[in-house]
């Protein structure tokens, strides 16, 4: 008989662990790969649980109060997951972001629950932030602040650190991350390093925006990482290596875990695979990815 989960939650915070034994095959890799499968949720992405898991962690310590507003610089994944977590939870919310957000992704958070709040693109996202900070101050309100809130990193030292070594006992070579807000590869870094002992530790960022190694910032095709700046969440303190990767290789090694494993990447978990891949070939051993997002095929 089946177990009865008492919310869609609680079903986030420890994903499956699987091997990679087709992708590894194929490639000719003699190490062992595995994946950590961070996502199941509405958004289909690892925004899912950490959106959740900040309000608890805000509300845990008192610093946010139930039915508080809140207030977040933000309009990618990480909105639409705080818009339902805020939902469930009971929090009014805010978003505020640059007036040049497409009409439907406004109608889309809109319709979600979110007020939305419109600024001028000129400001850039500083004037964004600073804008959701006064906001804040005007209401009442808490600023999520996901890029630069240690509660962020914190999850992923409570949970998703945790998660991983039960799945893997702690005997890995590496563990392989993407940089978008630095809580992944920071939380499970820092996690994994005093529990585990010597893991290596990859940052993963694609070729086109080079920000954690001081590189040059452009347009990319890998959604969830590479935001074009270094974030404050980000602890190089705890990184052995930053690997990059093009747009084209993230996306066509989401298509070949796709067919060898029957695993639902997305391009930025396509992007984790590649170094993983580089890594294998220097440096083989067992190594594991962390995927953050699911690529949806109906």
């Amino acid at each position: 008989m089946s177990e009865t989960i008492a919310n869609i939650y609680n079903t986030l915070y420890a994903r499956p662990t699987v091997r990679l034994e087709g992708y590894a095959a194929r490639h000719g890799l003699s190490g062992e790969l595995l994946a950590y499968l961070n996502y199941g949720g509405p958004t289909g992405s690892a925004k899912d649980a950490l959106a959740e898991g900040m309000l608890a962690l805000a509300l845990e310590r008192g610093q946010l109060s139930p039915g508080q507003p809140l207030i977040e610089a933000s309009s990618g994944t990480f909105a639409v997951a705080l818009a339902i977590a805020a939902a469930h939870s009971g929090h009014p919310l805010t978003l505020v972001m640059p007036a040049t957000v497409m009409p439907d992704r406004q109608r889309q958070l809109a319709e979600l629950g979110a007020r939305i709040e419109l600024t001028n693109y000129v400001y850039g996202r500083a004037g964004t932030v600073r804008r959701a900070q006064q906001l804040a101050e005007e209401v009442d309100g808490y600023f999520v602040n996901y890029f630069s809130n240690d509660d962020n990193p914190e999850f992923h030292r409570r949970v998703t650190g945790p998660a991983i070594l039960r799945a893997t006992g702690g005997e890995l070579t590496a563990v392989v991350a993407g940089v978008g807000s630095g809580g992944t590869i920071t939380g499970v870094g820092e996690y994994m390093k005093a529990w585990a002992g010597n893991v290596w530790t990859v940052a993963v960022q694609p070729f086109e925006s080079q920000s954690l190694t001081g590189g040059f910032s452009g347009r990319h095709q890998i959604n969830g990482i590479g935001p074009g700046f270094v974030p404050d969440n980000y602890n190089p303190y705890i990184v052995d290596e930053v690997i990059s990767v093009t747009s084209g290789d993230a996306a066509q090694a989401a298509r070949e875990v796709l067919m060898t494993d029957a695993v639902p990447a997305s391009a930025s978990c396509g992007a984790v695979l590649c170094a993983a891949r580089e890594l294998q070939k220097r440096k083989a051993g067992r190594v594991l990815c962390i995927f953050n997002g699911m690529q949806l095929y109906e």
